[in-house]
């Protein structure tokens, strides 16, 4: 038989399956993962807005110890550093709970959520005390630098949420 005078017709092959429309599984899926980035960006943007205050004060303490390496005086720089910590705690803390705190309290309070207490026992110390010396005292640097390492543990440290 001559396969020239065969009835064959050319193989036909069905349409190649198109991404488009996708079926609704697929739908349901895209809109969870919008649904959870948005809610992620929405976290993060809150704690973004949150730590604001937190990052600020991080700026003025690095502006302070800059100003400080040109005046080198102590007295001066803990009376910047002590006006900080009472600016940032109040951005943390109800006003009422920090704006009327002095003395052995106010260092208490800045203790609350540390590790290891810093300020009624410690380097931070030096804040309910040094803005009230006399500008000409001098200051050990090693002192210095144990005080501005425990304000900035202080500031880098959430207050615990209950009080």
């Amino acid at each position: 038989m001559n396969p020239d005078e065969l009835p064959l017709r050319d193989l036909h092959l069905p349409d190649p399956v198109g991404l488009w429309p996708l079926a609704p599984g697929w739908w349901v899926l895209i809109a969870v993962a919008l649904g959870a980035l948005g809610w992620l960006a929405w976290l993060w943007l809150r704690a973004y807005r949150r730590n604001a205050a937190r990052r600020h004060a991080l700026r003025r303490l690095r502006a302070a110890v800059q100003a400080y390496e040109q005046h080198g005086n102590a007295v001066r720089l803990g009376t910047e550093l002590s006006e900080l910590l009472r600016r940032t705690m109040l951005a943390y803390a109800p006003r009422a709970d920090v704006a009327g705190l002095t003395g052995e309290a106010w260092l208490a309070f800045l203790d609350r959520g540390l590790d290891r207490p810093a300020f009624v026992a410690g380097d931070g110390r030096p804040v309910a005390e040094w803005p009230y010396r006399n500008p000409a005292t001098e200051i050990p640097r090693s002192d210095v630098a144990a005080f501005v390492d425990a304000v900035r543990t202080r500031i880098a440290t959430p207050l615990p949420e209950s009080a």
